[in-house]
């Protein structure tokens, strides 16, 4: 046989098995599930995750640990117990969070007043990240900066109240009903915290109805996130800290607060994808209303316009593809 008559038996037998992975890609490509995917990479999830995480431990965690010094001895309690509940810590590393509440006195004294209103400004970076990721997940416009530098001092008042609530919980609701009672409060009150973050963060533009599954999804997601690193947490902090000593529990730390942050940001785009489908899941999210929008609210981003590959995920752009949300206006030549 010729080469030319092999090489066209060949394609013979291969187009069909094109064929068929064609319709594949397609059916895939028209799932629900692809579409979460696409807005994962049109949020590169994967940088938002890291810079969310690593965020929450250099300005969040400070915050909370400084907040702790200024309250009363039963409040600085309850915040520590849920810290260390949330984190998954046990041992050693226990003993370094304790120690770090323990010395209020000099927190105090090394802060003063002024110092925790810069402190809790510092701090606003963590929730100028977090609105970041939910308005990029909902192809929002940016609001007002005023409102913006608002709503992070809210956002923290509320997940400080919030981790005091736990701790207070954890303390009275001890042991058989109790411990069963404990979940049911703590996984609603993590929803509520939830469903309100993305109202607050997308400037109240966004129907509670269609915020309630981002709601019920992040607050039970970070709820199990939270009881499994009692398993991996304990484990990871004794090797980390074994192999880079006090180093090794702040990269344990920044593990731990990078993965919640991909729980909110994997959430915060399924969410913003079911409240934009057109079929049942979309109508079950949005009720009756044709929109997730309230009455009034700015028109949504476009979607991209390019085909969006895995690099995307890392951020990662073509050099003329300007993101939604960049800050910088696009190069020109």
């Amino acid at each position: 046989m010729s080469a030319s008559g092999l090489i066209r038996r060949m394609k013979r037998r291969v187009e069909p098995l094109q064929a068929r992975l064609g319709a594949v890609r397609r059916w895939v490509e028209d799932t629900f599930l692809w579409r979460i995917w696409e807005r994962l990479l049109e949020n590169e999830f994967l940088d938002r995750s890291v810079a969310l995480g690593a965020k929450a431990f250099v300005s969040f965690f400070p915050f909370v640990i400084v907040v702790a010094a200024f309250v009363g001895p039963r409040l600085r309690r309850s915040l520590r117990a849920t810290l260390v509940s949330r984190l998954g810590l046990s041992g050693d590393s226990v003993t370094v969070v304790k120690q770090a509440f323990a010395s209020s006195s000099d927190i105090r004294r090394a802060t003063g007043l002024l110092g925790l209103i810069l402190l809790a400004f510092y701090a606003t970076s963590f929730t100028t990240a977090l609105q970041r990721v939910f308005l990029k997940a909902w192809r929002r416009p940016r609001g007002s900066q005023a409102a913006a530098r608002l709503r992070g001092p809210a956002w923290l008042a509320a997940i400080i109240a919030f981790s005091a609530l736990l701790g207070g919980l954890r303390h009275v609701l001890v042991g058989g009903p109790g411990t069963v009672a404990f979940v049911v409060l703590s996984t609603a009150a993590s929803i509520g915290l939830w469903w309100a973050t993305g109202w607050l963060m997308l400037q109240g533009q966004v129907r509670w109805r269609s915020l309630l599954p981002s709601g019920v999804l992040t607050g039970v997601g970070l709820t199990l996130y939270a009881a499994s690193a009692s398993v991996w947490m304990p484990p990871t902090v004794a090797s980390d800290q074994h192999q880079f000593g006090f180093f090794g529990v702040a990269l344990a730390l920044v593990t731990w607060f990078t993965g919640a942050g991909t729980v909110v940001v994997v959430v915060a785009c399924a969410g913003a994808a079911l409240a934009d489908e057109e079929g049942r899941l979309g109508r079950l999210a949005r009720g009756a209303e044709p929109s997730a929008l309230r009455p009034g609210a700015a028109p949504a981003l476009p979607p991209p316009t390019r085909p969006l590959t895995l690099v995307n995920a890392v951020g990662i752009h073509a050099r003329d593809e300007h993101p939604p949300d960049s800050e910088s206006p696009p190069h020109r030549e």
